[in-house]
Parts: structure tokens; sequence; C-alpha cells
């Protein structure tokens, strides 16, 4: 339970955070948690053709607003996708703001598995932002050499549905395997299974303060 405290999610692009625990941020919505999602690339350059550059954007509102995260809460940045590292100085500080405006007690990011390059600078550089801060990392499999099951968050049926439903949200990334309704579910269960429940999301413990 986290009830009543402040959780920021950085996704290196839009549709990551909900991969990795769309679920999660809906039960802690549930739980009155403030969520704040940062999304450090609309990766207009991957955008399908027939699809306006900045669809990403919108299709991240509509998937938000379904999870129930405020539009004020929301922030999607304009760095180009696979060059994160090429501002890794400049993508720091903005962290470092990020801390210092929204006092975080939790901050959670891709795993430190994940072999995307961007993920990897999301991950290194909000290490090195919130190292004084409880931090957790997603899993996104597909991206993973492998993955530390260290802390499981338990969902219900709806939340499970608020996750899927947000990503049904993303028009331009139905073709990718991974938003698929039933890998979604199919993995959610997995994951319960591991726990003797119904349905959960996993996630890698890389800092926590009690």
């Amino acid at each position: 339970m986290l009830d009543n405290r402040k959780i920021l999610v950085l996704a290196p692009h839009t549709d990551d955070g909900e991969l990795g625990c769309g679920g999660s941020i809906s039960r802690w919505l549930e739980e009155n948690c403030e969520v704040h999602y940062i999304a450090f690339s609309a990766a207009e350059e991957s955008v399908p053709e027939g699809y306006p550059k900045n669809q990403l954007r919108e299709e991240v509102k509509k998937a938000m607003a379904i999870i129930g995260v405020p539009d004020d809460n929301l922030k999607v940045y304009n760095y180009a996708v696979r060059k994160l590292n090429f501002v890794r100085q400049e993508i720091l500080d903005m962290l470092i703001q990020l801390r210092n405006d929204i006092q975080p007690d939790l901050v959670v990011i891709p795993c430190s598995q994940d072999v995307h390059q961007d993920h990897q600078t999301i991950h290194n550089e909000a290490v090195r932002a919130f190292r004084h801060i409880s931090i957790i990392g997603y899993e996104l499999i597909w991206n993973n050499l492998s993955f530390h099951t260290d802390l499981f968050v338990e969902l219900t049926e709806e939340q499970l549905q608020a996750k899927i439903s947000a990503l049904e949200a993303y028009e331009t990334q139905r073709h990718r395997p991974y938003m698929r309704a039933d890998f979604i579910r199919s993995l959610a269960i997995v994951r319960g299974v591991q726990i003797n429940k119904q349905y959960a999301e996993s996630f890698e413990v890389i800092r926590w303060i009690i």
C-alpha cells in the first residue's frame, strides 16, 4: 500500500510506462497516490505513414485519461527517439528539476537489464538524480536479457483492464506483438501465479527506503 504518496513514472517513449506499470498506476491512483507521468520522446520519427507526426502525443493523452492520470501531471518532451544518450546531461538536469518540483516518494523507471539505448539512458540518469529516493524498475520483457522479480503489485481485473484499455489507445502501435491484449493479460497471469494471486505486475527493486 502506497496511500497518499507521490509517484513519478519515467517513460523513455510514450507507452513504455503503461506497458511496464499501467496496472500499478491504476492501483496507485485508487490508493489516493499522486501519479506524475513523464515521457521523453513521442518518437515522431517512428510514427507510421499516414498519421500526423504528433500522433503519439495524442495517444498518450488518451491513455492517461483512461487510466486516470490528470492532464496536468503528464509531460511529453520532444527528444528524438534512439538518441537520448546524446543529451544525457540535459536529461539529468531535467530530472533533478523534476525531483525538486515534484518531490516524489517513489520513482518508477525502466529496469537495469533493459537493452534499448534510450531506456538505458533514462535508467542511468534517474538513478543518479533520485539516488536518495525509492526507485523500482519495470519490465519490458522483449527488451530484457534478464529481470529480477523483486517486488510484485497485485492487480484486480479492473486494474488490469485499465492497463489494456490504455494501451488500446495507441492506434499507431497496434501492429506490435507486445501490445496485444492477450499478451498483456498472460504476463499479468504469470506474475500473479508467482505470488499465488490472479494478476500482478513485477518490478526490480533498485533502492527501497522505509
